[in-house]
C-alpha cells in the first residue's frame, strides 16, 4: 500500500484555503499513485479552533468542507480530521475525530480518546472522548487510526481507562496512522520521535505519524511528520518548519521501500527533557520557530509590514533581524528615539545594524517631549526626587510614537521584551511592554544572546558592541540592568527552574542557589503577573510560556 503524507499550514477558520489545500494534496497524492493520503489533526477547521466551536455555523462549515473532500476522494482513501457531532444525548456535543473517505463516501470515523488539557491545550472544554475504538478497514489492511495525543498514552496511565491501540490489537490492525496537531518547543522535536518509537516497539506494528505545520498566533507547529516501520525504526521523517509532501510504500511485513534513517536503539529515550537551561539548546530550530511565528502571524492577519524600536540594545537588535528575515527587510521599519540619557554609540549601533540589514529607519529624538511631560507634572510632581515614574515617562513617551506611526502606517508593532524582563516585571506598561506580538517574550536573556550569536554565524550582522556591553534601559544616567536584576546567567537558572520545571522555593534552593536571592525573584515573578496578563501573544518556543499556557492568579500569594 502506498500512503502519501501532507504536511500542511492551515488557517483556522478559513475553510476556503484549508479544503484549497487539502484538495490540493489529494490531486498530489493521486498523481504520485498512492493508495491513501494522511492529512493532520482538524486540518479542515485549522487547530485549535477553540470557541469557533461553540458556533453551529462553524461546524455546519466543517461538514460542508468535508463533502466537498469527499468528492475528490473518488479513486484515493483520504484521511482527515474534522470535528464531528455526538448523536447521543449525554456529554459534549462534538467528538474531535478522524474521517476515512473513500469512493466518494464516509467509510469511517474516529473519535480521539485522550483529550489534553494541560499547557495550550483545552480540548475537554469542548470535546467528548472516544466510547468505542475499531480498526477502518481499507484495501485489504486494518487501518488503527488515532488522533494526536493518544500516541502519548501507553496505557499506563491511570488518568485514561481506555487506551485505544490496547484496545483496537484485538482486531488485529497492519498499521497505526496518527493525525497530529503537535506544537513546537524546542524539547519537543526528539521527544516526539521517542514516543513514536515506544508505540511501534510496544505493538510491533509500523507508524506513519502526520503533523501539521505552521503558527497559529502563539502556538508554532513545525511538522516533521514521522515513519516508523514496525521494528521501530525510523525511516522518514519529513523537514521541520515547511509545507511538505511524500509518498512511502508499506510492505505485507510492516516495513517499508525505504531505508533506514536511524536505527531504533539511537533514538533518545522518551523522557528527553534538559534538567539545566542549555543556551545553545536547538537554538537553529527556535529561530526558524520565531521567524515562522512572525511570518504566520501577519500573512493570516492580513498585514505586511512591522515597526519596533530600535535601542541599540541586544533585544531590539535581534529582533529586527529576525522580523527583517521573516518579512523582508523592506517591510520593517526600526525606529530610533534616543533620550538625553542614550549614549552616542546605542544611537550609532542601532544605525549600523539597520545599515547591515538595510531596512529603513528613522531617529526620533524624545527629550523635548519627555521635558514636556515633565513640565506639566512638576505642579503635581513638585519638588519629589527623581524615581521610575520619570523612567517610565521615557518608555511610554516611545511607546506612544511608535503606535501613532503603526496607526498612520498599517504596521503591527513589534514588541521586543524577553522573558527574563517579563518574568520579574521589569519593563513599563504601555511603554517596552506594548506591542501586537511578543517576538522574544519566551526566551531568557542568555538565549536571545544565543540567538545573536546564530544570527552572526556567518557575517556579522548585529554589531559585536551591541552583544558584549552590558545590557541597560537608559532610563537614567549610568544605568545598568544589573541594578535592579540579578545576574541574568544566574537568573534565567532561576527563572527556568520555577516555570518550565515547576519547581518550589525549597526545591529551588536545595539546588544551592543562594536562599535569598530565590525569595526576592519568585516574588518578582509572582506580584508581576498583573503585567503579564495585559501583555501581547507571545510565541511559544518553550515547554512553559506566558500567556494561554500558563495559567496562574493575578492577586495570588506563593511564597516561601
Amino acid at each position: 500500500m502506498k500512503i502519501a503524507l501532507a504536511q500542511q499550514n492551515y488557517h483556522i477558520g478559513n475553510f476556503e484555503d484549508n479544503t484549497r489545500k487539502i484538495l490540493e494534496g489529494i490531486r498530489l497524492a493521486k498523481q504520485a499513485g498512492a493508495d491513501l493520503v494522511v492529512f493532520s489533526e482538524l486540518c479542515v477547521c485549522g487547530y485549535p479552533p477553540r470557541d469557533f466551536l461553540e458556533f453551529d455555523d462553524f461546524i455546519n462549515k466543517c461538514y460542508a468542507a468535508v463533502d466537498i473532500i469527499k468528492e475528490e476522494a473518488d479513486t484515493i482513501g483520504v484521511l482527515v480530521g474534522s470535528p464531528v457531532r455526538n448523536p447521543a444525548r449525554e456529554g459534549k456535543d462534538l467528538f474531535n475525530a478522524a474521517w476515512l473517505l473513500y469512493d466518494k463516501q464516509v467509510k469511517g470515523v474516529a473519535h480521539k480518546t485522550c483529550l489534553p488539557n494541560y499547557d495550550v491545550f483545552d480540548e475537554y472544554r469542548y470535546f467528548e472522548p472516544a466510547y468505542s475504538w475499531n480498526v477502518m478497514e481499507f484495501k485489504g489492511k486494518k487501518l488503527a487510526v488515532t488522533i494526536c495525543e493518544d500516541i502519548w498514552n501507553l496505557g499506563d496511565n491511570p488518568l485514561y481507562r481506555n487506551c485505544p491501540m490496547d484496545i483496537m490489537m484485538a482486531q488485529q490492525p497492519d498499521i497505526m496512522l496518527n493525525l497530529s496537531a503537535s506544537p513546537f518547543d524546542y524539547t519537543h522535536v526528539e521527544d516526539r520521535k521517542a514516543i513514536v518509537k515506544l508505540n511501534t516497539q510496544k505493538y510491533k506494528l509500523p507508524m506513519v505519524y502526520c503533523n501539521c505545520v505552521g503558527s497559529q498566533t502563539e502556538i508554532v507547529f513545525d511538522g516533521g511528520s514521522l515513519v516508523f516501520d514496525k521494528d521501530s525504526n525510523l525511516v522518514k521523517q519529513l523537514p521541520l518548519f515547511a509545507e511538505a509532501f511524500d509518498v512511502v510504500e508499506l510492505k505485507d511485513d510492516g516495513t517499508f521501500n525505504l531505508p533506514v534513517i536511524v536505527q531504533a536503539a539511537e533514538l533518545p529515550d522518551a523522557e528527553f527533557n534538559p534538567t539545566e537551561l542549555d543556551h545553545n539548546l536547538c537554538i537553529a530550530e527556535v529561530y526558524d520557530a520565531i521567524v515562522m511565528g512572525i511570518r504566520d502571524y501577519f500573512k493570516k492577519m492580513g498585514f505586511s509590514k512591522a515597526i519596533l524600536g530600535s535601542s541599540g540594545g541586544i533585544d531590539s537588535a535581534v529582533t529586527l533581524a529576525i522580523a527583517c528575515d521573516a518579512l523582508g527587510k523592506e517591510n520593517v521599519r526600526a525606529v530610533l528615539m534616543p533620550s538625553q540619557y542614550s549614549t552616542g554609540h546605542s544611537v550609532s549601533d542601532a544605525e549600523q545594524l539597520s545599515k547591515t540589514l538595510e531596512n529603513p529607519y528613522d531617529i526620533i529624538p524624545i527629550k523635548n517631549i519627555y521635558e514636556s511631560f515633565l513640565a506639566e507634572l512638576k505642579p503635581i510632581f513638585n519638588d519629589l526626587p527623581f524615581s521610575i515614574a520619570e523612567e517610565n515617562i521615557q518608555s511610554r513617551s516611545r511607546g506612544n510614537l511608535l503606535m501613532a506611526i503603526a496607526n498612520k502606517f498599517g504596521y503591527i508593532l513589534l514588541n521586543t521584551s524577553n522573558k527574563s524582563e517579563l518574568a520579574t516585571g521589569y519593563g513599563t506598561l504601555y511603554g517596552d511592554m506594548a506591542g501586537g506580538l511578543g517576538v522574544l517574550g519566551d526566551c531568557y536573556k542568555m538565549q536571545v544572546y544565543a540567538l545573536a550569536k546564530y544570527i552572526n554565524r556567518n557575517r556579522e550582522i548585529i554589531p559585536d558592541k551591541i552583544i558584549v556591553k552590558p545590557p541597560s534601559a537608559e532610563l537614567r544616567p549610568g544605568q545598568k540592568d544589573s541594578d535592579s536584576l540579578p545576574d541574568y546567567a544566574i537568573l534565567d537558572r532561576i527563572l527556568y527552574q520555577y516555570i518550565e520545571r515547576r519547581q518550589g522555593p525549597k526545591e529551588i534552593k536545595a539546588m544551592g542557589f543562594d536562599a535569598a536571592l530565590v525569595d526576592r525573584v519568585l516574588r518578582l515573578v509572582n506580584m508581576n503577573e498583573y503585567k503579564r496578563n495585559q501583555f501581547c501573544p507571545i510565541i511559544r518556543i518553550s515547554p512553559k510560556a506566558f500567556g494561554v499556557g500558563r495559567r496562574v492568579p493575578i492577586v495570588g500569594k506563593y511564597l516561601s
